[in-house]
């Protein structure tokens, strides 16, 4: 994928899963590849799937498996729940996982009011309300990894811990360009062509990602979120994401109150499918442990202070 054209997807490369299951799987996800996915069609599961209405939309979302509740957010702008079911698999072993599709994404209307973190946010409030009234854990992936810290500030008494991978700090501008159906359906025809049927108003899904990298171009996040985070999060990075710089993760870590950091060798954006063993050995210790085992004792020292 970094052949691509950067002007052309910069906003579906940032938000939504490139590599990685063979196309005779339940379900696919953009630029799937020979990877194997899972055996579950996560995010088109309709014997389970169920919808949350918010002000402007029906929100879909799937529930799955028993214990404490782990809300699962994947990236945004191609991005599925299928595109997680790694983890989904293996979390669902132990815990009630609620696997969301975003606004205008999957099974999930687009609404009519404007795109903002705090609309996100609420979305994702009104489905865990549907599903438990406990605390959830959040893993969330690139966008749903901001709407999880966004979650964590509005409503803080509703978070548990966060896992955040491929989230850093990140200033006005920096994804900007297209993202336009053609080039999507010239890339994997048959994930535009799937999700063309699955979608509730397919006729708007264009409308939907002009406005999507509109509200990304100019999109920042720093201190302000950041400092108001109370709860645990782990940040999780690949070395080679060029889309979530290892060193603005980094840089979150350090504005974090509560925050431990993976970085995970030989992967990009999606470092849950680049080198999934890594991410799944940082990963299921941190959703597992007490959470009176997560205070926080890290010492976050400036570069070569002596403090």
């Amino acid at each position: 994928m970094i052949c691509l054209k950067k002007k052309i997807l910069i906003g579906v490369l940032s938000f939504g899963l490139i590599f990685g299951s063979s196309t005779a799987d339940a379900a696919r996800y953009f630029m799937q590849g020979d990877a194997k996915g899972s055996s579950t069609p996560y995010g088109d599961n309709v014997k389970v799937g169920k919808c949350a209405q918010t002000a402007d939309a029906k929100i879909y979302y799937e529930v799955y498996g028993k214990g404490a509740p782990v809300l699962i957010l994947h990236g945004g702008g191609v991005g599925t729940s299928y595109e997680m079911g790694k983890i989904i698999d293996d979390l669902k072993k132990n815990f009630q996982v609620i696997v969301m599709s975003t606004r205008g994404h999957g099974r999930s209307e687009i609404g009519h009011s404007p795109m903002t973190y705090e609309q996100k946010a609420d979305d994702a409030l009104a489905v865990i309300k549907e599903v438990t009234n406990k605390p959830v854990k959040i893993i969330g992936f690139s966008d749903g990894a901001y709407t999880a810290y966004k979650i964590a500030a509005m409503y803080p008494t509703k978070v548990e811990r966060i896992v955040a991978i491929g989230a850093g700090t990140l200033k006005a501008g920096f994804f900007s360009g297209e993202m336009s159906l053609d080039a999507l359906a010239q890339i994997d025809s048959q994930f535009v062509a799937e999700q063309k049927k699955i979608r509730p108003e397919p006729e708007r899904w264009q409308e939907f990602c002009n406005d999507y990298m509109k509200f990304w171009s100019g999109m920042s996040v720093g201190e302000e979120i950041f400092g108001a985070i109370k709860c645990p999060v782990l940040l999780v990075v690949g070395d080679e994401d060029d889309h979530a710089p290892v060193i603005t993760v980094l840089e979150a870590h350090q504005m974090l109150k509560n925050s431990r950091l993976c970085v995970v060798p030989k992967a990009w954006h999606d470092a849950f499918n680049g080198n999934y063993e890594v991410f799944k050995a940082a990963v299921m210790p941190f959703v597992n442990a007490p959470i009176g085992n997560l205070k926080d004792g890290s010492r976050k020292v400036d570069y070569n202070s002596k403090n």
